[in-house]
């Protein structure tokens, strides 16, 4: 309510104390008295330099996270050799050579229009003069943010209160609502070391806020797909392993009670450690499997507890484990058939969530996408916690920067529902493991968050700001709420394969980090920051990345996998397909076995799927085009070998100048990364020319293909044998051959597949190509990229009405020869449909039925355009560089 002046009463407030700062400020002389351009900066030489930071009399300075911020910020200050103290705004003020001033009370009117004042977690760092620095938060975390920048930019200076005095006005605004970060326990080998590690602790939380991240979810129970096979149980089935609860006789053997208290006793310091950063902390119990099945050499088994007391054993430890830790803001859990609990057993969980609620604070519940039915979710939502769902991003991998427009068909819902534990997730709910399937209803009572599971790559660095931009972009896409990546270590020494040594597995330890974290400090620092604010000023990261070469040079190899994974998938598990380290698939010999159990068959190179079928084809598919002369809409593998090449040599040219030790780490991995670039392009080639020769028995076409072959095979020699150098021979994060081992491992398979290709003999072709027509396939095949990017125009429609038609054009002053409408409404269990759009004056038009667009889902739709000389292209299709979205969508208005 206003007084009768017109000024808020918080407003009031802040007024009153900026005047009386202000006015201590002009007596002083450092304000009003002179401009900022005349007055003496602070000097940067001397014993006696100091900062004095001043709290602002609110409630957020006085907040747990604004206290510690302010702390941070002192000692970070005082470990740069500058004296530093917290003083009140109200006590007789030193004469510091800068002036902190840090209010959390709303922004001054004259500021309105550079901030988002209903923005939360928003900030504003207005330097005053060279001498006063004022640091806004609209929020405690808006302020903390606004604390850890000064923080950060101190910390990377050369002079820190050079840096103080010359700061530029720094204002911002988050872009998503969520930006988490998973670790998860897998290994009583590997990973009690960091959990019981306090320091540690503090300073991976302290990393994670200044780095913009909001959320922190600690994963327990996702060592394992299933409770069987089990090697390393520590942590799966969590409760008795924090907890001994009343009236329940439930222990796990081999386990003292000082170690689970000691167990409870760290949670509930990493949760509360979480808070007082302003971080939400979310605990992930991502298994209810309380027996052990074929597992006789597992290291810890619970006892005591029997099917008719496993709901409210575990309702019960829920509680309790909750009030033991009220630092704990959300519950990660995964419900479908992998958790131990069948599919379809709703009262089970509906008796978890009253746990939950028991605990008389608003948990959020995050569920796990896969397997979720819509009366799962309905359980979840009647418990009256607010609900997140959490969709796997491009499957278990990280592909490029958009949303899967289509999933493989493979993953496309069944008739009927299966049998056993995963009756759902294998049935009527399949096209729910890999996508966000049908969650983007526009009447959805839930938030949705994507998370990146951490198959495409493991162990290398990576970064590259304009992609992790990007990836911000798609996280907000269709009012979705943000993203969780796992860390990049995610899944060390998963299944029991954990070993003595590190998580970084380096064989050299002159480049072992002090904590495994350490390693990735840019990676962590561009997801964050880029996604807090896809704006952000490359200085952000220029401060921790200095050399411009490195930069592009990590840039360019950190796009190669998500390419590779986007374009070419034999496996949607990442305990299957690890690009990064990959196991060899033959050209020629059909797999029966693992790893690629979940492709297209025949199982070789040549057939296996994109993640996203729609957008990108197969080997086999393109140069079936190429002999048929039927040119496809869609990116060949053509176009992905020409950019893999484009990066990998562009990532060793700019490595090739580099030549300070003390980046050695960083070049070593960027040129591994680089090699995989080359790898992958010459195997697509390769796979193309010999899908050629497969069908048409050209010699030619083989001896092209071995070359190509060869040339793949030469640089995965060359980057394994860098490899070797600096890493261990068994890098594990799992204990299948295929998520292990080395580089070095790999290349039996491949000579193996090229003395195949040597010996292959094909099948009769049923119909003649003609040479010319072969010659001509190979030359496209091998070409550089020169894909057609038909230059048409098209503004979608701002939105559109639930059961009305959606009309469409597309424009432009050379006219293609035909355009085909590709279109669905934003659900992936349902394929596209299509319309041949009508030719008019300067135009194609079509529109999309009133019938069709009946429903609660947005709508995605593309253009197949048809060109002359043979072509064809999607469109809008990618910007240069496989960046943007390659479709358009419209949501209802």
């Amino acid at each position: 309510m206003k007084r009768s002046d017109g000024v808020l009463p918080s407003r009031r407030k802040f007024l009153k104390q900026t005047a009386a700062l202000g006015g201590w400020a002009v007596a002083q002389g450092l304000v009003g008295c002179k401009s900022q351009s005349t007055q003496q900066a602070p000097s940067s030489a001397g014993a006696n330099r100091s900062v004095a930071i001043i709290p602002g009399d609110d409630p957020m300075a006085a907040s747990a996270p604004g206290k510690w911020a302010m702390d941070h910020l002192r000692k970070t200050i005082v470990a740069r050799g500058v004296d530093c103290k917290i003083i009140s705004w109200r006590d007789d003020m030193p004469g510091a050579d800068i002036q902190i001033l840090a209010n959390g009370t709303p922004l001054p009117v004259s500021m309105s229009s550079q901030v988002h004042q209903d923005a939360a977690e928003s900030f504003l760092i207005q330097p005053q003069s060279q001498r006063i620095v004022v640091a806004y938060g609209r929020d405690e975390r808006g302020l903390v943010y606004a604390l850890t920048e000064l923080a950060d930019l101190v910390e990377h200076s050369d002079d820190p209160l050079s840096a103080l005095s010359s700061i530029s006005e720094i204002h911002q605004y988050r872009a998503n609502r969520i930006r988490s970060v998973m670790r998860c326990f897998v290994s009583d080998v590997e990973d009690k070391a960091w959990y019981y590690d306090r320091q540690f602790w503090q300073d991976y939380l302290t990393n994670l806020v200044t780095q913009r991240f909001n959320r922190f979810n600690l994963a327990m129970g996702v060592g394992y797909d299933a409770p069987q096979g089990l090697a390393d149980a520590y942590f799966f089935f969590a409760y008795p392993f924090l907890l001994s609860v009343p009236g329940y006789d439930v222990r796990v053997d081999k386990l003292s009670d000082a170690e689970r208290d000691k167990n409870l006793e760290m949670l509930k310091f990493i949760s509360d450690q979480a808070a007082l950063r302003g971080l939400d902390f979310n605990l992930g119990i991502w298994t209810h499997a309380y027996e052990w099945i074929r597992s006789p050499n597992v290291n810890y088994v619970v006892t005591g507890l029997t099917a008719e007391k496993h709901a409210d054993y575990c309702r019960d430890a829920m509680t309790m484990l909750l009030k033991e830790c009220p630092s704990i803001t959300g519950i990660t859990l995964r419900t479908h058939g992998e958790s131990g609990v069948a599919e379809g057993n709703y009262d089970f969980w509906k008796t978890v969530y009253s746990g939950i609620a028991a605990s008389g604070r608003k948990i959020e519940i995050d569920m796990h996408a896969k397997g979720l039915d819509q009366k799962m979710i309905d359980t979840a939502v009647q418990s009256g916690l607010p609900v997140t769902l959490s969709p796997k991003f491009w499957a278990e991998h990280q592909g490029l920067p958009y949303h899967q427009s289509s999933i493989r068909e493979l993953e496309l819902p069944k008739a009927t529902n299966a049998r056993g534990a995963m009756a759902l997730s294998n049935g009527t709910r399949s096209f729910l493991r890999y996508g966000y399937g049908d969650l983007m209803r526009e009447d959805r009572p839930y938030k949705i968050i994507h998370r990146i599971w951490p198959g495409t790559q493991h162990l290398l660095l990576s970064g590259d700001p304009h992609f992790e931009a990007e990836y911000a972009k798609c996280f907000s896409f269709c009012g979705s709420d943000g993203f969780e990546m796992f860390d990049p270590l995610g899944f060390k020494g998963r299944k029991g394969s954990g070993l003595p040594g590190g998580r970084n597995a380096y064989a050299d330890k002159s480049l072992q980090p002090a904590e495994d974290w350490q390693k990735y400090r840019y990676t962590y620092r561009l997801w964050g920051r880029l996604s807090y604010d896809p704006k952000t000023s490359p200085d952000v990261w220029r401060r921790e990345m200095s050399n411009a070469k490195l930069e592009s040079a990590l840039a360019q190899c950190s796009r190669i996998l998500p390419l590779v994974t986007s374009a070419h998938c034999p496996s949607a598990a990442n305990a299957n397909y690890t690009p990064e380290m990959y196991t060899n698939m033959s050209m020629v010999e059909p797999r029966t076995g693992g790893p690629y159990t979940d492709t297209p068959t025949p199982r070789v190179f040549g057939t296996v799927s994109s993640l996203d079928p729609q957008i990108f084809a197969t080997i086999q598919e393109y140069s079936q085009s190429l002999l048929s002369q039927k040119p496809l809409a869609k990116v060949s593998p053509r176009d992905v070998a020409a950019q893999l090449a484009l990066w990998g040599s562009g990532a060793m040219s700019d490595l090739s100048e580099l030549t300070d030790p003390g980046i050695r780490r960083e070049v070593i991995d960027a040129r591994i990364a680089a090699g995989l670039g080359s790898f992958f392009a010459w195997k697509f080639r390769a796979g193309v020319l010999f899908s050629i020769f497969s069908q048409t028995a050209h010699e030619p076409a083989r001896q092209e293909a071995l070359f190509a072959y060869r040339k793949a095979r030469t640089a995965w020699a060359d980057l394994s044998a860098l490899a070797a150098t600096v890493y261990v021979k068994d890098i594990t994060f799992g204990d299948a051959p295929q998520i292990r081992g080395s580089w070095q491992d790999r290349l039996p398979a491949i000579d193996q597949d090229i003395a195949a290709v040597e010996n292959y003999v094909p099948k009769p072709a049923k119909d003649s190509v003609p040479v010319e027509t072969i010659a001509a396939a190979m030359a496209q095949a091998l070409s550089s990229n020169d894909r057609w990017q038909p230059q048409l125009l098209h503004t979608p429609p701002a939105a559109f009405r639930s059961g009305q038609p959606v009309a469409l054009e597309i424009s432009g002053d050379a006219l293609p020869a035909s355009v085909r409408l590709a279109y669905r409404r934003m659900n992936h269990a349902e394929t596209y449909k299509y319309l041949d759009m009508d030719r008019a004056t300067g135009k194609f038009t079509a529109s999309i039925d009133g019938t069709y667009s009946a429903s609660p889902y947005p709508l995605q739709y593309y253009f197949e355009v048809q060109g002359d000389q043979n072509r064809a292209a999607i469109f809008p299709g990618f910007e240069p560089g496989f960046t943007g979205q390659p479709y358009y969508v419209i949501r209802q208005g």
